[in-house]
């Protein structure tokens, strides 16, 4: 699915969105936890949640009550104490708490606390694959489950896979230049051009791998064309940075943090039962939100949009029936440490607008013809860009996004 996304550029507000089926401004969350505030900061910005309030329902919970198993394992970072996966519709919960980052780095001792150290232990997203085949191997096989995998790599810290590393470090030097990084200036900051960091590959094929081991798993237990399995992101790849990031989203602009397609456009692979065909490629614009009334939808339960409001059922895309066109839209308006400033964007069929209330501009583009965002259009189209600045604004009033303002 080339045109899948995120509902915001960073982790905590997508993975609310996830869980929930509703724009991270409905849930209160639009910034990752905590956020940061840089100094003297033009704009005072909105103060979000520090977690998922425990009023909102998520899938885990609805398919709970449905009488499956639910298991978690990974990178969690929507609360502390109280507001766990545990404590979200979470039978299990191996590795989530409440930060985004490992807090012992990706080798042993891992410091997690909510993932037990163990004397074999060595490698984070190895660990946590173990723990998700053997919840696969002793879960009850009299009821269905939900599994779901939060991988923290490829986070920072980039700590490599020493399976792997010597590989990459070798391949790295047949590369021009032997890899040295590539840049442009993107506004404050620096995005990375070229794919040359030997341990964040390392990392990706460290998650290949374990990815591979599930896979395995469950065909290995006859499981493999009951299930439906959804790969995905909550945010584009660390390319921007004001020192040079770790990887590229070329041909996309900018990455993590931004609000063009490199922050918000993600990787997404759906393999669902009864779909035969495999390598097809989708191009309809799809949203993190859809997740959750299409595990619902695929699972023969009913759909809740009281719930989901924001999500649709991919399920009739998947099988090639008709599908609804909506407009997408991103609020973020906070500081990030990828220098990007607060704005948002919608996109409405090809046409992607970029609002920034820092600088206080206003950029359209057409994704069709320019998947880089290199060329504005908003003084050429002035009736396009209106058109979709006040749709943009409808949709912020009608989720209650906050917008920034001046500290005068």
């Amino acid at each position: 699915m080339p045109n899948a996304y995120t509902p915001n550029p960073v982790c905590s507000p997508t993975r609310a969105a996830i869980m929930t089926g509703r724009y991270p401004s409905r849930v209160g969350i639009t910034d990752w936890i905590p956020g940061m505030t840089p100094k003297n900061p033009r704009l005072v910005t909105p103060e979000d949640r520090y977690n998922l309030a425990l009023r909102e329902v998520t899938i885990a919970e609805v398919l709970r009550e449905q009488g499956y198993q639910t298991f978690y394992a990974g990178k969690w970072h929507l609360g502390d104490e109280g507001h766990f996966p545990e404590d979200q519709g979470f039978d299990i919960n191996k590795g989530g708490h409440n930060k985004g980052s490992p807090p012992g780095g990706y080798y042993a001792p891992f410091k997690n606390p909510k993932l037990e150290d163990k004397p074999e232990d060595h490698y984070l997203t190895d660990r946590l694959t173990d723990e998700c085949i053997h919840f696969l191997e002793s879960r009850d096989q009299q009821k269905p489950f939900l599994l779901y995998m939060a991988y923290y790599t490829v986070h920072t810290p980039i700590q490599g896979w020493d399976v792997q590393d010597a590989y990459f470090a070798e391949k790295k030097k047949t590369l021009p230049n032997g890899g040295e990084p590539k840049t442009r200036r993107e506004h404050d900051g620096l995005t990375r051009l070229n794919q040359s960091d030997h341990k964040y590959a390392a990392m990706v094929k460290a998650l290949d791998n374990s990815v591979g081991r599930i896979l395995d798993a469950l065909e290995s237990m006859d499981l493999d064309d009951q299930t439906i399995i959804i790969f995905t992101s909550d945010n584009g790849g660390l390319t921007t940075l004001s020192r040079i990031a770790p990887t590229s989203e070329l041909p996309l602009r900018a990455g993590k943090g931004w609000c063009y397609e490199g922050g918000i456009r993600i990787p997404t692979l759906i393999r669902a039962p009864g779909i035969g065909a495999t390598g097809k490629k989708i191009d309809t614009p799809i949203i993190s939100m859809d997740f959750f009334p299409t595990i619902l939808d695929w699972a023969g339960l009913p759909l809740r949009p009281d719930l989901h409001r924001d999500g649709l059922s991919l399920k009739p895309l998947l099988e090639g029936k008709p599908f609804q066109d909506r407009p997408l839209f991103w609020h973020y308006p906070h500081y990030h440490g990828s220098t990007w400033k607060p704005g948002a964007a919608i996109r409405v069929g090809d046409w992607k607008l970029v609002q920034s209330y820092e600088w206080e501009t206003v950029e359209l583009y057409n994704l069709q013809d320019d998947i880089g965002e290199s060329n504005d259009l908003s003084e050429k189209y002035p009736e396009k860009t209106r058109e979709l600045l006040d749709k943009l604004e409808e949709l912020q009033r009608e989720t209650g996004s906050k917008i920034p303002y001046p500290k005068s």
